[in-house]
């Protein structure tokens, strides 16, 4: 961007009061290149606000178009490393094994989530999937997990992390360092061989100043509660996690097509506890054909690891699952070997995705089959841990309950929070445009109240408004 220097007169026999009225338009050229600098930020800053994007090979999964691309290593001090609060694209081969770098303190809890995400209508058997794990420089392992098909043996989205835990009792990977994520793809000899695209996430939690209770209770609600009333209503997941469609508790209609996954989140806060039910209506065909583990619904948490999952089969008649109870949310499942307890480790959004088998459109056509999810949040909402920072994505807020409320996908609470900051930049900007132009019309209201008190222009012409650069 230009902007055109006003240039001092230097006629020194007439300096006087055009010299210093100049200097004045110097000083007002700087502040509007300055105004100017804070409006250009503004709309940078808007052009480059996070969507959607979809898979190179047209695989329909949302991918934060943020994500920044990343190359895994073959080996661990190859690996590139990974900063906390970013998300990153990459893509594994069969069997293949990836290594990333992260470089943790010894006071906060570290995840790494990766989303495995193959081409649709693939064949996948029982033991495919993918296992994440975090070691430190000795090899030791802090924390993994793995996530697999299992009996429902298509491809789709699948999730998993791991994570590093400061715990006052452990020597192991409790110290500040250099640590490695390792991706590991296994693949039967008969799935579908090609690449998968994979989403990596590393996210920290705060530690805590105190240190609570790290037994669990014997007792807890197990009980599943009666399905929520008020009808259904109409919401359409997302394509990914990125643009997961926020629900609150009730019934909510979506219409699912053969082989698609539908992304949803839920906040639930400490204290609580989530129960899921997901139903596919009648065929309208009257076909009857049997399609077993026809649908598929998993539960992740506010660090994308995995929770749970359950399917069910389907003949054209309706259909429904339920996850599986568990525990209400609190800081210490972390302390559990339960894997299922384990995961329930903090407050945040919890993702629900469902996907319908491809095979489906073989016995019943291409046509979307009627989706209901049933979505209960029970419990009172208790405070949570005194962390020793804000708590990040492992809190529920005012604006998430808001956002569940009307139904926001996450892409659209990220970018309403980046509007807020292009607005403050633009207000900001603004308000030195306004102020500069005040000062410069007050200075030519006094310069033409001098010229006439001494019977006509002095030491150059007047000047009414902004500079004539502009």
């Amino acid at each position: 961007m230009k902007t055109q220097r006003v240039t001092q007169r230097v006629e020194t026999r007439r300096l006087g009061t055009w010299g210093s009225e100049t200097r004045r338009l110097g000083t007002w050229g700087g502040t509007m290149r300055a105004a100017g600098c804070l409006a250009a930020a503004a709309v940078f800053t808007a052009a480059a606000l996070p969507g959607a994007a979809w898979a190179a090979d047209g695989s329909p999964y949302g991918f934060d178009s943020g994500a920044t691309p990343i190359k895994g290593a073959a080996t661990s001090l190859d690996a590139r490393q990974l900063k906390a609060g970013q998300s990153y694209r990459d893509g594994i081969k069969k069997d293949g094994k990836l290594y990333y770098r992260v470089d943790l303190d010894d006071k906060q809890n570290a995840y790494v989530s990766v989303v495995a995400v193959p081409k649709s209508g693939g064949k996948a058997e029982y033991g495919d999937g993918i296992k994440v794990s975090l070691q430190d420089g000795s090899g030791a392992q802090c924390g993994y997990q793995d996530s697999s098909f299992e009996s429902a043996s298509f491809t789709r989205p699948i999730t998993a992390y791991a994570h590093r835990t400061i715990e006052a009792d452990s020597s192991t990977c409790q110290q500040a360092g250099a640590y490695y994520v390792l991706v590991e793809r296994t693949s039967k000899a008969v799935s579908t061989p090609d690449d998968w695209d994979l989403e990596i996430r590393y996210v920290s939690e705060p530690g805590v100043k105190q240190t609570g209770p790290t037994e669990l209770p014997e007792n807890w609600p197990s009980a599943s509660p009666p399905p929520p009333g008020g009808g259904p209503q109409k919401r359409q997941g997302g394509t990914g996690f990125h643009d997961a469609i926020s629900l609150k508790q009730g019934e909510w209609r979506a219409d699912i097509k053969p082989g698609e996954t539908l992304f949803y989140r839920v906040p639930v806060d400490w204290g609580q506890q989530i129960f899921t039910t997901a139903e596919l209506g009648s065929s309208a065909t009257g076909t009857t054909e049997y399609v077993s583990n026809a649908l598929v619904v998993s539960l992740d948490n506010p660090a994308r690891g995995h929770v749970d999952q359950d399917t069910v089969s389907y003949d054209g008649k309706p259909a429904t699952l339920a996850i599986d109870p568990h525990r209400p949310v609190a800081f210490e499942n972390r302390y559990s070997s339960n894997s299922y307890t384990n995961a329930l480790r903090f407050a945040g959004w919890y993702y629900l995705s469902a996907t319908l088998s491809p095979e489906i459109a073989k016995a019943y056509g291409d046509e979307p089959v009627p989706l209901t999810l049933r979505v209960s949040v029970t419990g009172t909402a208790k405070a949570g841990p005194a962390y020793d920072g804000d708590a990040g994505p492992f809190k529920v807020t005012a604006d998430d309950r808001e956002a569940a409320a009307s139904g926001a996908s996450g892409s659209q609470a990220e970018k309403s929070d980046s509007m807020a900051l292009v607005a403050a930049a633009g207000i900001g900007a603004g308000t030195v445009l306004v102020v500069g132009l005040g000062v410069w019309t007050l200075a030519g209201r006094r310069r033409a109240a001098r010229d006439a008190a001494r019977g006509g222009p002095q030491d150059g012409p007047p000047q009414f408004g902004p500079p004539t650069a502009w």
